[in-house]
């Protein structure tokens, strides 16, 4: 149920006298005060801040190319450290997808050049 159709169901319910003026003017501030108007259509409530696209976002923005557990690049180290895996894993990962399917290399390389690095924080194009 969207937001206008909430409004009208209090509207409705107030009409039929089942909430007071006062009831109805605190469940409409209450349901307003849960919208983002930078977005329409979006709230910030509870359930938006728990939403697996919100969590898979921050995760992306948590990512970044290790300075200590590097081979090359060192994006299986960054890789390794946002997921919580070895990374040795996700070095036997891109060797795999290289030898079966040939694109692991391209893989890499892009994340090598878009990932930033861990203390920076900034790509090198950036600087």
């Amino acid at each position: 149920m969207n937001v206008s159709e909430e409004i009208k169901r209090l509207h409705d319910l107030h009409l039929a006298g089942a909430l007071s003026d006062a009831e109805f003017a605190q469940a409409k501030a209450k349901l307003l005060g849960g919208i983002n108007l930078d977005k329409p259509g979006t709230s910030s409530g509870a359930e938006s801040a728990s939403s697996p696209t919100n969590d898979l976002v921050q995760e992306f923005n948590r990512l970044r190319r290790s300075r200590n557990d590097r081979w090359l690049g060192g994006v299986c180290g960054g890789l390794g450290r946002a997921s919580g895996m070895e990374a040795w894993i996700w070095r036997l990962v891109f060797v795999l997808f290289t030898l079966t399917f040939g694109f692991g290399v391209v893989i890499y390389l892009l994340l090598w050049i878009f990932v930033p690095d861990e203390e920076i924080g900034i790509t090198k194009n950036e600087y």
